[in-house]
């Protein structure tokens, strides 16, 4: 499910490893959240999703954001962007939300990438909150 949630209107057919930059083959040097076919082999925890990541791997997603319509927004919304985030570079995730008409943005350095499984119930409330009382 991983690569899924990046697809954006296309087959991932294994991203991570297609694009995998040839000096990371042979090195210990961290390539984040990546997910890899020989996971489902190697780690006993996974073989039995090998199937299921397999389809995933092949299947075509459908666009993920329809940027028109985001420019567009009426509804209340809120988004965490998180200041040290070694995944997401923060710049990108300020356009983002500069395109989205009520956005409102909570910028923070109290949370890394991870901040729903940290925090999940603080960073939701925090959110909400955000969404429905325009400062």
């Amino acid at each position: 499910m991983h690569e899924a949630c990046y697809a954006d209107g296309c087959v991932t057919g294994w991203s991570a490893e297609r694009l995998l930059p040839a000096e990371f083959n042979s090195s210990e040097l961290m390539t984040g959240e990546h997910v890899y076919p020989w996971m489902f082999e190697d780690y006993s925890a996974l073989r039995p999703l090998a199937a299921a990541a397999e389809l995933l791997a092949q299947r075509e997603w459908p666009r993920l954001y329809d940027g028109e319509q985001l420019s567009r927004n009426q509804v209340p919304a809120a988004a965490a962007v998180y200041s040290e985030d070694m995944y997401v570079e923060r710049e990108f995730s300020e356009e983002t939300a500069r395109a989205i008409p009520g956005l409102r943005v909570w910028l923070t350095s109290e949370y890394d990438h991870n901040g729903l499984r940290a925090d999940g119930g603080r960073i939701l409330d925090r959110l909400i909150h955000l969404a429905h009382n325009p400062a």
